[in-house]
């Protein structure tokens, strides 16, 4: 078994983030980023924010935001 099914995750991920973000100027047009400096870290940070709360009962362990082919962050709620 599993606590969440795949699909519905790509789901959460694509309408609470990827929609919200791309092709956006992170600055003034994403509002859970408002006010932060959009950094990788920050950017990871507040994804989680957005995204945690929405899986339950399921519990996120780790978020990797991919900046190139060769550098991402990683965050693990704490």
């Amino acid at each position: 078994g599993y606590v969440i099914d795949l699909g519905q995750l790509r789901d959460i991920v694509e309408r609470e983030v990827v929609s919200q973000v791309d092709h956006r100027n992170m600055n003034l047009e994403v509002p859970f980023l408002a006010g932060t400096n959009p950094t990788a870290e920050n950017i990871v940070v507040a994804c989680w924010r957005e995204i945690a709360p929405l899986v339950a009962p399921a519990t996120l362990t780790r978020l990797r935001l991919w900046e190139t082919e060769n550098n991402y962050v990683e965050y693990e709620g704490r």
